[in-house]
């Protein structure tokens, strides 16, 4: 029975939407916003079977439900192994907006065209109702988008899509910085994945700025600037 409340308990906002007549309930999250080095990315996710909530006590007791929660409080195996079960139940799609442009546009206006790629892709990949509510984990909703949107602060603790959509853009992002591990070894990318750490830091005043870095970030505009 504990099991059961739980999962419902994360429902709480595709049922509150579903409820109100939407057909398509998306949840909408990114990751890479702080690091200094490779993409940002965002994914969007929304159920296959949303008319199993009208028993979730019966559709939902897969262990693996418990597990679609915030990617940071799940190891990285545990991310692995609940990567192939949201796409089971989910329909996703994921924007990826690489270091050139962050420094063209900022990071912030990247990770809003991170989040309207990914919306795009979902749509383009599956057939989904345009009557559509986009849920985004944050407290800033994406502009010059014509879906109805709102914004939620600790949304993957109310959405399973939003947790969904953190899930898969983790993974996806920390795939594609161990591959650039495999290009730039000497940096430790498959370890921090781009973000500040001690290691990176001393990689980068010992090796230099690779093509992959965001040179308008401080740590790297400043190393630029000696």
């Amino acid at each position: 029975m504990i099991k059961k409340i739980e999962n419902i308990a994360k429902f709480e906002k595709e049922l509150q939407f579903y409820n109100k007549g939407y057909n398509a309930v998306i949840g909408i999250d990114e990751v890479g916003r702080g690091p200094l080095a490779g993409p940002v990315v965002a994914s969007a996710c929304t159920l296959r079977y949303p008319e199993k909530l009208k028993n979730i006590e019966l559709n939902f007791i897969d262990e693996l439900w418990k597990y679609v929660k915030d990617s940071k409080k799940l190891t990285h195996k545990k991310r692995e192994e609940v990567f192939g079960f949201i796409e089971e139940n989910f329909f996703t799609g994921t924007g990826i907006i690489n270091s050139e442009t962050i420094d063209r546009i900022n990071i912030l206006q990247a990770t809003f065209l991170a989040m309207k790629s990914a919306v795009e892709e979902l749509y383009r990949k599956n057939k989904l109702s345009e009557n559509c509510i986009l849920l985004i984990d944050g407290n800033k909703i994406i502009p010059n988008i014509s879906r109805k949107q709102i914004c939620i602060i600790g949304g993957d603790n109310t959405s399973k899509s939003i947790a969904a959509a953190s899930i898969i853009s983790k993974i996806i992002r920390d795939n594609i910085m161990t591959d650039y591990d495999k290009l730039f070894p000497e940096y430790g990318f498959a370890k921090h994945k781009g973000y500040g750490t001690k290691i990176h830091i001393e990689a980068l005043r010992e090796f230099g700025v690779t093509s992959i870095h965001r040179k308008s970030f401080g740590p790297v505009k400043n190393l630029l600037k000696n």
